[in-house]
């Protein structure tokens, strides 16, 4: 099969030939009709995720069809039309028979700790808890963004941030995580609050629903900017991107007991105003995906349209632009979703 391929961390990758994947007992050989372009596949190449071992294929979130089955898989058949989270839970540990699959003490990852989507075929873990079935009337490029970008906003917000109507909502970084947010909170009856660097990013973000759209590049004091847009501070705030700037600009941004939600994955630690955190009673939670037992809900929504994940899609590209566009990612991560169709 093709696939894209990187030797060394941070250096070019290429378009060549690799053995096809085999699965597992317990997996499924998948056919990937569309898989997105994701910044944390950028980190993974730029060498900050310890799971990844070289060569290696990156790509997490994707959609597909089940080309071939394992030994010990009774539910699935060649044919079907699925998508996955990007965390591939185990189903058996202490953390999965709690129903958190998202936090998986045995997880696998497409494109970190295997090789992953960008490429004609993917091996994935576990199918039985694992594999989504995608809706007829949902394009695979749709749904390949739910795995990743779409699902973890919809938990971070609905779930973890537990947004509530009437509420102000924070989104800082506009990529695909964060106008996910911006979308699912403006449907969930929050008023949100966008702050990004791009006017394209924002254009989008007020399109699904912001009711503001702060500009940081222009603004000297980006948490005082939102406590005064919201009257005091948001109530639910998320760092969508992952960087020490909007982590602090996103706590610094609540009001009294607000909550903080990180999603966007950060190269290091950043320092966090815990004085403030402190005395103003915050919350401070991270985001790790949505197990596939959590999709129903989100994906009810999307067939009544009350979400609308393919109005994300931007852009498409080949699997050969995919090298290029995977490095471009670190100096501009780019408003919408990108997604690479390998059979184009």
């Amino acid at each position: 099969m093709r696939a894209v391929v990187f030797e060394k961390f941070g250096e070019r990758a290429e378009v060549r030939e690799v053995p096809d994947p085999v699965p597992a007992p317990h997996g499924v050989v998948v056919r990937v009709e569309a898989t997105g372009l994701c910044r944390s596949d950028w980190h993974g190449w730029m060498g900050h995720d310890p799971d990844i071992r070289l060569p290696h294929v990156p790509g997490h979130e994707l959609a597909g069809v089940v080309e071939a089955v394992g030994a010990d898989v009774l539910d699935r058949r060649p044919g079907d039309r699925v998508t996955v989270p990007f965390v591939c839970a185990c189903g058996t540990c202490a953390s999965c028979a709690a129903g958190d699959h998202q936090v998986c003490e045995r997880q696998t990852q497409p494109g970190f700790t295997h090789w992953g989507s960008f490429a004609e075929y993917v091996a994935l873990d576990h199918a039985a808890v694992n594999l989504v079935d995608v809706p007829d009337e949902l394009s695979f490029a749709t749904a390949a963004g739910l795995g990743c970008r779409f699902a973890t906003a919809f938990r971070a917000v609905v779930a973890q941030g537990r947004v509530a109507a009437g509420e102000w909502v924070a989104v800082h970084g506009c990529g695909g995580v964060g106008l996910s947010a911006v979308m699912i909170a403006a449907a969930s009856g929050a008023r949100v609050v966008a702050v990004d660097v791009s006017p394209a990013a924002l254009d989008l973000a007020r399109t699904f629903g912001a009711a503001h759209c702060l500009n940081a590049s222009g603004v000297p004091d980006v948490a005082a900017a939102v406590r005064e847009l919201t009257g005091g501070g948001a109530h639910l705030s998320l760092d969508a991107l992952g960087s020490p700037v909007t982590c602090a600009a996103s706590v610094g941004g609540l009001r009294r007991r607000g909550r903080h939600v990180q999603v966007g994955l950060l190269p290091q630690d950043p320092v966090v105003p815990m004085g403030r955190v402190i005395g103003l009673e915050l919350e401070l939670l991270g985001s790790h995906g949505m197990a596939a037992h959590a999709y129903p809900r989100m994906l009810e929504m999307v067939r009544a349209g009350v979400l609308r994940p393919d109005l994300l899609v931007t852009s498409t590209i080949t699997l050969d632009a995919a090298p290029a566009a995977l490095e471009a990612m670190g100096a501009a991560p780019g408003a919408g979703v990108t997604i690479i169709e390998p059979w184009a």
